[in-house]
């Protein structure tokens, strides 16, 4: 490297700035908090909500508009609460904010990325991301590119060569000159999308909008309809009629389950922070939940990252002439700077006796380095890349997870592809360190049912055995990657049948992950180096170790910020309560929804009005759905996921509402037949409802806890003390001991009928498929 490179004087950085040619500041990985109160206030089910609140005012339907008060707290809660979570997600996020090594003053020095002005001169070695682009003025890199071109090949770089913002070093060190800053970078010119995330996708969100796009399109047409009867056919007052439309509208919208869903996604995200666990997207925390596979890179994940030199073996009696001083000038002029170098770098000394002709640094492809001088090349790199036979002395070792390098030197010309013949001189013995609590955390793992695949570049036996060391099951059933091709196996049988990959390539990564997902896994990646990129971004879930690269840390969703790999259940843990908590309590908010639509219908059909007023499904928003689910949404529950929620909710919630509709067409037969009042007959389907709706919540919190028993006991007393106190806000009667005993008659003989007929449609389903 020319150490003569000055860089810009400290005048020449604020001139620049002036002049605004400074790279733009990050793009903050949360939403404003504009778009966080946009987000929350402008949804079509509050559009809705405050059109039918804006009806009932016109009418001066006061007492039914309670429903608009918890709609406004539901915003509220939702708005505090995620601004809360994005306060804590970007106090987190400052801690990963990439840094700049640049020349200034004649002086090396660290600097924020978005510090970087037009001109400045950058250095950049091994695993950073290339954040403006840069022109080489010394030095060589091997990039990787894909994140821009898709094309996952080691592109070669060197002086006068063009550094596009956006792609990743994988090897070498370079001083650069800064070309481009801010929006005129060519990642944010020509693929502004390139390097986005790829969309979430969210079954919690799909369904939702799925619901959506069903109530509104029953909606409007079922609200004018019954409407139109109410007013015209009926002859209703304007109240009358504009009341009990409301009603059946108001029920099919499950208004706090929206606040839910997203409430406990930012809650996980707020618990996982004080955790030290940087979520980077909202909604990666559900598809933590559907991941029952977990691709573990070795080194820097099973391992620690960090290498010491445990022993040098000489593999020649003859050491070559001065070949000591050729492997002190390599380690003085290697650009190479990963774990195993940076052990040879505390292991030998090193001094600048010679000059390099040639450099060809370490990549994850070659898994070789080598530097050339006037005489010779110095070669290091993997024992199976140097060596044509390796003794049994090497193998058994490697066997036993000892980590081998060779180094060894060829007077052959030698280029990126070709080696060349190399004498081999030492073998170092490297010790890779376990993480703490290693064990522990894959015991966790197993117990939650969730597959574990180990993966990496090392000798396939060294790997195994770390593995065993390690307590991955199956640790035996191991593969050498680099013999796929050659021996002609299917991928798809190779992952199905292996625990253990070693030799893997980068591109090898990335096709296990997309092979185990088509065979419907949902696949969790973890990784800290470059060349774990492609494998991360094609993931399910992609995870960070702070100790990584940048490019890693920017690229995947969830960074752990102290690199603890016991954070990892936690991790799965929190994405799994999220969603099977989220699926206990929604089918309790779906029953209002579904009776309310077949009521609605029959009602339209028999010209009848809807049997209930807004303040009475007011009443069971907030006391039978909204109170029992936000108390104990975040209830520990573990377990796997493995069926799909809206499917799940729905088949949970249609016998209740079957059971609440047959109720009311009872209720309504029998109040024609009997002649009861009118308001006594909406008392005695109130019950039906209300019981029906208590037993659902009861059965959802089972099996009890403590918890859940106060929740279930406190809902039936408040729900007692509203309705006797506000009998006439909510329009209650008190029935005679005759209608009393005919409302228990119903709800019995409807619940009984809703859950027989639910039996045989489910048994016909069985018989028919």
């Amino acid at each position: 490297m020319d150490k003569k490179i000055a860089g810009l004087t400290s005048t020449q950085v604020k001139e620049r700035i002036e002049a605004g040619l400074v790279n733009t500041k990050q793009k903050s990985i949360t939403k404003t908090n504009a778009q966080i109160i946009r987000d929350n206030v402008l949804t079509l089910f509050n559009m809705l909500n405050l059109f039918i609140a804006l009806c009932l005012a016109l009418v001066g339907a006061w007492s039914n508009l309670l429903f608009i008060l918890i709609i406004a707290l539901n915003v509220v809660i939702g708005i505090y609460q995620e601004m809360k979570a994005k306060k804590l997600v970007d106090d987190l996020s400052i801690l990963i904010v990439p840094e700049a090594l640049v020349i200034r003053d004649g002086k090396e020095q660290k600097i924020p990325v978005d510090e970087i002005v037009q001109g400045d001169t950058i250095i950049l070695s091994a695993g950073e991301q290339i954040t403006c682009d840069s022109e080489i003025i010394d030095g060589d890199l091997e990039v990787n590119e894909a994140m821009l071109t898709g094309e996952s090949l080691p592109i070669s770089k060197g002086r006068k060569d063009m550094l596009y913002s956006g792609s990743s070093v994988i090897s070498g060190r370079c001083y650069a000159k800064v070309v481009h800053v801010g929006k005129d970078n060519y990642s944010s010119k020509i693929v502004s999308e390139a390097q986005k995330w790829k969309a979430i996708q969210s079954e919690l969100l799909n369904s939702m909008k799925q619901v959506t796009r069903v109530t509104c399109f029953m909606i409007v047409p079922l609200g004018i309809i019954l409407f139109i009867e109410a007013y015209f056919l009926r002859h209703g007052s304007l109240n009358e009629a504009v009341v009990t439309s409301a009603a059946g509208l108001l029920g099919m919208l499950p208004k706090g389950l929206v606040l839910l869903i997203s409430m406990s996604l930012a809650a996980g995200i707020v618990r996982l922070s004080k955790k030290r666990i940087l979520v980077q997207q909202l909604y990666a925390l559900e598809t933590l939940a559907h991941v029952d596979t977990l691709c573990l890179d070795k080194t820097g994940t099973l391992t620690t990252g960090e290498m010491t030199v445990e022993q040098q073996i000489s593999l020649t009696s003859h050491i070559p002439t001065d070949f000591d001083k050729h492997l002190k000038a390599f380690l003085y002029h290697t650009d190479d700077n990963n774990a195993t170098f940076k052990a040879l770098d505390a292991h030998f000394d090193k001094e600048d006796c010679y000059q390099p002709v040639k450099k060809i640094p370490f990549s994850s492809q070659r898994k070789w380095s080598a530097i050339t001088f006037e005489d010779r090349t110095i070669v290091v790199g993997a024992p199976e890349r140097l060596m044509k036979n390796i003794p049994d002395e090497m193998m058994t070792m490697i066997e036993e997870g000892k980590r081998l390098i060779v180094i060894g030197q060829t007077h052959d010309p030698i280029t990126k592809n070709h080696l060349g013949i190399v004498q081999p001189v030492y073998t170092l013995v490297l010790n890779d360190v376990l993480r703490k609590d290693v064990h522990k955390v894959l015991d966790q793992l197993y117990e939650e049912k969730t597959d574990v695949k180990i993966i990496s570049g090392d000798h396939v036996k060294a790997v195994s055995a770390i593995a065993k060391y390690a307590g991955v099951k199956n640790y035996d059933k191991a593969i050498d990657m680099s013999t796929v091709e050659e021996q002609g196996l299917d991928y798809k049988d190779v992952v199905q049948n292996y625990t253990v990959f070693g030799r893997v390539t980068p591109d090898q990564k990335k096709i296990i992950v997309e092979t185990l997902q088509a065979q419907g896994h949902s696949v969790g990646m973890t990784g800290d180096g470059v060349n774990d990129i492609l494998a991360l971004k094609q993931a399910d879930c992609s995870i960070a170790i702070a100790e990584g690269s940048d490019a890693v840390k920017q690229v995947s969703q969830i960074v752990l910020l102290d690199s603890e790999f016991t954070s990892l259940p936690d991790v799965l843990s929190e994405g799994r309560r999220v969603v099977n908590n989220m699926t206990r309590v929604a089918g309790v908010f779906f029953i209002k929804t579904i009776y309310s639509i077949m009521v609605s219908l029959i009602c339209m059909l028999a010209n009848i009005p809807f049997p209930f007023i807004p303040v009475q499904i007011t009443l069971i928003d907030l006391l039978i759905e909204g109170y029992p689910a936000f108390l104990t949404m975040m209830e520990p529950d573990y377990r796997p996921v493995k069926r799909r929620f809206l499917p799940t909710v729905l088949a949970w919630a249609f016998p209740k509402a079957l059971s609440i509709t047959i109720a009311v067409i009872i209720s309504q037969i029998l109040g024609h037949v009997m002649g009861i009042n009118a308001d006594h007959l909406q008392t005695m389907m109130y019950i039906s409802v209300v019981v029906i709706s208590m037993l659902a919540v009861i059965q959802s919190c089972w099996p009890m806890t403590l918890l859940r028993g106060f929740v279930c006991i406190s809902m039936i007393v408040l729900f007692l003390i509203a309705a006797i106190l506000f009998q006439g806000l909510f329009h209650l009667t008190a029935l005679t001991q005759n209608e009393l005993m005919i409302a228990i008659v119903v709800f019995v003989v409807s619940f009984v009928l809703g859950q027989v007929i639910n039996y045989l449609l489910r048994l016909y389903h069985i018989i028919k498929h």
